[in-house]
């Protein structure tokens, strides 16, 4: 009987212990930055300009601003928790064949952005972005698109919902971290212990402008049913698009039937230049 007790206490202890670890770790589960830059747009023949944002607590956020001649409107993009920004310069060919700018940026300790990161910082990062091309650039908000995949969908959907852009367009993202991390670690008490909400849930229910969702049934991090509950939280005019395949690979950018929706969704809902 002692041994049996003995034991129970070994596995109490070693449990706490990860809660603990799991709670002074968090922010190493989320975030997964790199700073060193792999490629730029000139690896793909585009112009661009290498810009710095100053945001309000004093970091500087690197970026790149591709123009198009005649756009139709202006993509802002936030990208997801790992990386940097020459990891997505894949959209950057798609978004300009759509005819469309784009300000591509790395939050505050990725790439050759200053700072470190921190949900809150995320958000100051987002609306320092939105200020740079609503100010410096002078583009009219309904002629911004909000493009967020994965975390990135989480901040988009919180700047939408605070500012008026003209559409909302969401790859891959989750309702919520606690949501979400409490389906990957189950046996932990992880909305208990979180100190992270991006919560996305939350912020469609205040959004807007049109919204167009993509997620495939095929996520291995975020399951299927994420996107088709933010779905049905979103305001019309919406659409949801199913994608094939995992995470990382779901929403190949140029496959067809992919850019043809979202283009098509943009053009429809998007007030014109």
């Amino acid at each position: 009987m002692r041994m049996l007790s003995n034991l129970f206490i070994t596995l109490l202890i070693a449990y706490v212990f990860l809660v603990l670890l799991v709670y002074l770790m968090q922010s190493r589960l989320v975030y997964f930055p790199d700073k060193h830059l792999s490629n730029t747009p000139s690896a793909l023949d585009l112009d661009y300009s290498s810009i710095s944002i100053p945001t309000n607590d004093g970091e500087t956020l690197h970026g790149w601003w591709i123009p198009v001649m005649e756009a139709k409107g202006t993509i802002l993009l936030f990208h997801g928790n790992a990386g940097n920004i020459s990891h997505r310069i894949n959209y950057l060919t798609m978004f300009r064949k759509l005819g469309y700018n784009t300000l591509l940026f790395d939050y505050r300790g990725y790439g050759q952005s200053s700072g470190k990161p921190s949900e809150s910082g995320t958000y100051l990062d987002a609306q320092a972005a939105w200020r740079y091309l609503t100010e410096t650039k002078g583009i009219s908000s309904e002629h911004i698109v909000l493009f967020g995949e994965s975390l990135g969908g989480a901040v988009a959907a919180w700047l939408a919902a605070r500012e008026k852009p003209g559409l909302l367009a969401l790859a891959s993202a989750f309702t919520s971290v606690p949501g979400l991390a409490a389906e990957i670690y189950p046996f932990l008490p992880v909305r208990w212990i979180s100190q992270f909400e991006y919560n996305t849930l939350r912020s469609l229910q205040s959004v807007r402008c049109p919204v167009f969702i993509a997620h495939s049934p095929q996520d291995d991090i975020v399951p299927f049913h994420h996107g088709r509950q933010l779905f049905q939280a979103a305001h019309e005019p919406k659409q949801f698009l199913e994608l094939e395949g995992s995470h990382n690979t779901g929403f190949i950018f140029m496959q067809p039937a992919w850019k043809k929706t979202l283009g098509t969704f943009m053009g429809d809902h998007l007030s014109s230049e």
